[in-house]
């Protein structure tokens, strides 16, 4: 009984993000465009379980290149309504759209010129017409069974903000560098502070073959070893290629016959490297820049040293995101 109700919870929250997602259209677009075209922050404005996701979104916003802060409402009609400044964009957030205290701020905002953007699932709601753009979160039922508790529509409204939150790093080209620069203490900055040497992976740890060893058994390292790839060397240790699962599925999607083929058959030839002078913020920039979750770490002759991977950075082991 306990665990089904749970379950029926985490179900209707997942519709509730599907009906959220389909939804998103033009006016999504419209939201992010005048943020980027703003000269100023933007002001996260909500009250109740509204304000409190509001901080939440204000503050990974911040941490991802987009200047924020959170404004109360009722903090806001006596006095605070002051550190609104002419180039900022107001996001006013409020499910049912009705929230007098808002709505009440919000004309006043309006006198000022700032541009509004409503996150709301009443579409024809009071929020709405005031605003200029509306981001709509509505949901078909709150996971609540009396119906009265925030609980989809609040899961709904966070979604929607680490939806603009990411799309907005994105359009920045904002980097991992960035992101450390704006995380100088706690773990994470800690982290990406660190130089490749401290994180990557050496010795018997790093999955490699020669070039002629059989296609066969450089699949059986790939399994061993676990890491996704396996690196092709010459006797010299140089760096020749790269196995990953996808060269793997190319090669029997071309008719390549596995038991014919070695490894310099298999492999990808001149990968994506970095060399052992870089922080680990710079391994992590170019993962993502690449898409790709594996860097061999090489000397000037191109010989393997070491060997990054994204769940040494981001996932096991000493480093984690804690943020």
């Amino acid at each position: 009984m306990t665990i089904e109700a749970a379950k029926e919870v985490l179900l209707t929250e997942e519709r509730g993000l599907s009906a959220v997602r389909e939804n998103i259209g033009e006016e999504f677009v419209k939201a992010i465009e005048t943020i980027l075209a703003s000269r100023g922050r933007l002001v996260i404005t909500g009250i109740g379980k509204s304000g409190i996701v509001g901080q939440k979104i204000s503050a990974t916003l911040n941490s991802t290149g987009t200047p924020s802060f959170f404004l109360h409402p009722v903090e806001a009609m006596h006095g605070d309504l002051g550190m609104v400044m002419s180039g900022d964009v107001v996001l006013a957030i409020s499910y049912s759209g009705e929230t007098s205290e808002l709505n009440s701020l919000l004309s006043s905002i309006k006198k000022r010129g700032n541009p509004i953007i409503a996150m709301t699932g009443g579409r024809n709601s009071s929020l709405a017409l005031a605003a200029d753009i509306v981001l709509d979160i509505a949901i078909p039922k709150e996971a609540c069974p009396l119906g009265l508790a925030p609980t989809t529509s609040t899961t709904a409204t966070l979604a929607m903000g680490d939806a603009l939150s990411v799309v907005l790093l994105k359009r920045k080209q904002f980097q991992a560098e960035d992101f450390r620069q704006n995380h100088p203490g706690g773990s994470l900055g800690q982290r990406l502070k660190v130089g490749v040497s401290e994180v990557m992976l050496t010795g018997d740890d790093i999955p490699w073959v020669s070039s002629d060893l059989s296609a066969i058994r450089t699949i059986e390292e790939l399994n061993n070893k676990n890491r996704g790839v396996v690196l092709v060397l010459d006797d010299n240790k140089v760096l020749l290629g790269i196995v990953t699962d996808g060269d793997i599925r190319r090669a029997l999607t071309s008719g390549k016959v596995l038991n014919e083929i070695d490894a310099a058959g298999l492999m990808t030839h001149d990968p994506i490297t970095i060399d052992i002078d870089h922080m680990a913020a710079d391994a992590l920039s170019i993962m993502q820049r690449h898409e790709i979750t594996a860097l061999p770490v090489v000397d000037e002759k191109h010989r393997l040293i070491g060997l990054l991977h994204l769940h040494n950075l981001l996932g096991k082991g000493e480093f984690r995101f804690l943020v």
